[in-house]
């Protein structure tokens, strides 16, 4: 069985492998000059040890596309430490926050199908939830992150809860505990990150269409896409194989796996979905160049707001930041970050196995902006 597992991992690298380096007008040997593969290659080994504590965070899987010049994909590390694994392309990332950008889509579809308005409020969908400010914060607000509502995780002894009571919740006991706490700004004031706004949006659009949030994404975006190595789970704590063990680091300072230390209902339409490198690559270009959704909703999602974070700005869902746009997401075990450029048509893509997101801007975005400086040296996102 053992021998079976290594091969099955290595075919699969080597499908995906020539998946990512092929496309229309690509070839399988179209690379990146050696200097710029150099300059990336130290670049990413360079935070996963700043961010990794006495230790290298264990891996990474790292993939930049430029046209016309080339392209640099490539697993760092280790993908399951005990025993080690080199990691490899073909593994399954947490995606986490990135699972917000399908959740935006579905709800982009939803506005140009005329069966719900970005400028409905809360209490227009009867949610009975109670949620401070429901008569005037609008799903707009929701999505653009300016709602003035508590984040579910920042709640006041939260954090110290343990992982049954997490676990026991429902997505609308989630948003009930938020909504007992007074808002923190009037709708619209200001930017302030909140998960609560997402799970509100998946339960609106629950409501709408009367169906569940996980199905209505892979019937509207994975299957026809064909995104088969993205999942949105439900009930299962494990990981699909193959996948990157999720790594934190302990009180001692040594890394432990936490790859399914979370109920996938804790962060449901706020951050459950898995996905891997050759999915996103499809995904972050689609959903930035709108061929998901209409040229109208598109254009109120690439509407981006600065958020008072260096020259960081927010749209619908997605972050906007020296001309690239994306999302990064930071959940137990996991931080992922996928970009891309619409004037360029540059894609980069740093998928990490720990969630280090401090100090700014966390481990894949500082990977991201090491490489914007190697590769668009004008466009440098997350300046503070």
């Amino acid at each position: 069985m053992a021998v079976m597992k290594i091969f099955w991992r290595t075919f699969v690298a080597l499908a995906v492998a020539l998946l990512l380096v092929s496309g229309p007008g690509a070839t399988a040997n179209t690379q990146l000059d050696a200097g710029t593969q150099t300059a990336i290659s130290a670049a990413v080994n360079k935070e996963l040890a700043a961010y990794g504590g006495p230790k290298p965070i264990p891996g990474a899987v790292v993939a930049v596309w430029v046209p016309g010049k080339g392209e640099f994909v490539k697993g760092f590390g280790f993908s399951n430490l005990s025993p080690r694994t080199p990691m490899t392309l073909a593994d399954r990332f947490r995606i986490g926050s990135n699972t917000k950008t399908f959740v935006a889509t579905a709800l982009l579809q939803l506005v140009d199908e005329k069966k719900l308005s970005l400028d409905d409020t809360i209490a227009h969908f009867g949610l009975g939830l109670n949620v401070p400010n429901e008569n005037t914060i609008t799903l707009r607000e929701l999505a653009e992150m300016r709602s003035g509502i508590i984040d579910m995780y920042a709640v006041p002894g939260v954090q110290k809860e343990n992982d049954a009571t997490w676990a026991s919740r429902t997505p609308r006991q989630w948003v009930a505990l938020a909504g007992k706490q007074p808002p923190l700004f009037a709708p619209g004031a200001k930017y302030n990150y909140s998960n609560t706004n997402w799970f509100l949006l998946g339960l609106v659009i629950e409501k709408v269409t009367h169906d569940t949030i996980q199905h209505q994404i892979g019937g509207r975006l994975l299957t026809p896409m064909g995104l088969s190595q993205t999942s949105f789970p439900t009930t299962d704590r494990n990981m699909p194989v193959p996948y990157a063990h999720g790594y934190s680091l302990d009180a001692k300072k040594q890394w432990i796996d936490e790859s399914a230390v979370l109920a996938p209902s804790v962060s449901w339409a706020a951050g459950a979905m898995i996905s891997d490198m050759a999915d996103m690559k499809t995904w972050v270009k689609a959903y930035v160049t709108g061929t998901t959704n209409g040229a109208s909703s598109q254009k109120a999602r690439l509407t981006c707001i600065p958020t008072g974070v260096g020259n960081l700005s927010f749209g619908l869902g997605i972050g906007c930041s020296a001309g690239w746009y994306g999302y990064t997401g930071g959940i137990t075990g996991y931080n992922t970050g996928a970009y891309y450029m619409p004037a360029t048509g540059i894609t980069i893509i740093a998928f990490v196995n720990s969630q280090v997101e401090q100090p700014f801007p966390g481990v894949a975005n500082a990977i991201f902006r090491d490489i914007a400086k190697i590769v668009t040296p004008n466009n440098v996102p997350f300046i503070k």
